[in-house]
C-alpha cells in the first residue's frame, strides 16, 4: 500500500527516499558514513521544523490520515477481554460504532467507539465512520448496561459527522443525537472521551457529554469541518484553511477555550508514525482518570458533569 502523505510532509518524503538510496548503493567514499549522518541529522531537524509549526488545516489532515489508529485498533492494544456487543435493539447494527465490554488495568469498563476504516472496503462497510441513528440507540444501549452493573464508560471519537441521509433522517437521527446529549448527563458512572481522530458537529457530541475530555493533538474536534464551514462562508471549499484558522477546532485551542480537559501529545509526524507510542500515551491518561473519576461520589460526579457543559461558552469583555 502507498504511503499517504501530504504536500507539506513532500520535502521530509524526498529527503527519506534520497537516504534510503544513499543506504542500498555500494560507496567506496571515506566520508560515506559522514554524509549519512549529516542527511539524517538535516532530516531530523526538518521533521522537528514541519511538525512543530503545523496550521489547524494540516492538523485537520493529519487527523485523517488513513493509516492513523482506529477506535478498534486501541481497544484490542490497551483492553484485554474484549467482547463486543452488536445492535441496537431496534433496527439493526450499525458498523460505523462498535461497543462492548473489556478490561483494563484489570478491571471491567464499558466501550463505546467511532470506527472508521483504513482503505476504501473497510470505509464502505464502516461508512466512513458516519453513525446512523441505530448507532446513537445503541451506544446509549451499552452505556445504560454499564450503568446497570457500576461499570466506567471510555468513548472514542473518530467521525467526520452524522450521516445526513434520507433513510437516517427517516428514521430519527436528530432525536437519536438529542436524546443521547439529554440522557448522558444523568448516567450515574464515569463517562470518559478521547477524540483519537476527527470530532465533527452532532455526529461527535452524540457520544461526547463525558466527565473528562481528551484530544490527540493532531486530531480535530468542532462543530463543523472546515470544508463545510468555508463551503457556507465563502461559498468556495478552497476557503478551508481560513476556515480552520477562524474555527479553533485544534487541541491546543480547545483547552485555552476549556471545551476539553487535556491535550495528548503525538509522536512526531502524527499517530500513525508510532501508532505503540500514542497507544501508551492513551493508556496512561486513562488510568490518570479513571482513578480520579472513579473515587468521587456520584452525586458529586453528575454536579460537576453538568457545571462543566454550563461553563463551556461564558466570556467576559
Amino acid at each position: 500500500m502507498a504511503v499517504q502523505t501530504f504536500d507539506f510532509e513532500r520535502p521530509i518524503l524526498e529527503l527519506e527516499d534520497k537516504i534510503e538510496t544513499f543506504r542500498n548503493e555500494p560507496d567506496d567514499d571515506p566520508n560515506a558514513g559522514k554524509n549519512l549522518r549529516r542527511l539524517e541529522k538535516e532530516l531530523a531537524d526538518l521533521k522537528t521544523k514541519v511538525y512543530s509549526n503545523l496550521t489547524p488545516m494540516q492538523r485537520v489532515l493529519l487527523a485523517r490520515h488513513m493509516m492513523r489508529p482506529r477506535s478498534l485498533d486501541y481497544i484490542q492494544t490497551i483492553f484485554t477481554d474484549w467482547v463486543e456487543i452488536k445492535g441496537d435493539r431496534n433496527f439493526r447494527d450499525d458498523p460505523a460504532l462498535v461497543t462492548g465490554l473489556a478490561r483494563f488495568d484489570g478491571k471491567p469498563v464499558a466501550i463505546v467507539g467511532q470506527q472508521k476504516g483504513k482503505d476504501t472496503n473497510e470505509n464502505v462497510h464502516r461508512n466512513f465512520g458516519m453513525m446512523h441513528p441505530e448507532g446513537y440507540r445503541k451506544a446509549m444501549r451499552l452505556i445504560r448496561l454499564a450503568e446497570r452493573f457500576q461499570l466506567p464508560v471510555v468513548i472514542l471519537i473518530d467521525t467526520p459527522g452524522a450521516y445526513p441521509g434520507i433513510g437516517a433522517e427517516e428514521r430519527g437521527q436528530a432525536e437519536a443525537i438529542a436524546r443521547n446529549i439529554m440522557e448522558m448527563f444523568t448516567i450515574r458512572v464515569p463517562l470518559i472521551g478521547a477524540v483519537i481522530g476527527e470530532g465533527a458537529s452532532g455526529g461527535a457530541l452524540g457520544v461526547g457529554v463525558v466527565d473528562y475530555m481528551m484530544m490527540f493533538e493532531n486530531s480535530w474536534y468542532c462543530v463543523i469541518s472546515p470544508e463545510g464551514c468555508a463551503a457556507i462562508l465563502w461559498r468556495d471549499a478552497a476557503m478551508a484553511p481560513s476556515a480552520a484558522d477562524a474555527l479553533k477546532l485544534t487541541a491546543t485551542d480547545l483547552l485555552e477555550l476549556q471545551v476539553i480537559d487535556e491535550s495528548l501529545p503525538e509522536p512526531l509526524g502524527g499517530a500513525h508514525r508510532d501508532p505503540k507510542a500514542a497507544m501508551e500515551t492513551l493508556r496512561q491518561a486513562l488510568l490518570r482518570q479513571l482513578k480520579r473519576l472513579s473515587a468521587k461520589s456520584v452525586d458529586k460526579l453528575l454536579k460537576e458533569r453538568q457545571a462543566k457543559y454550563r461553563a463551556m461558552g461564558v466570556y467576559a469583555e
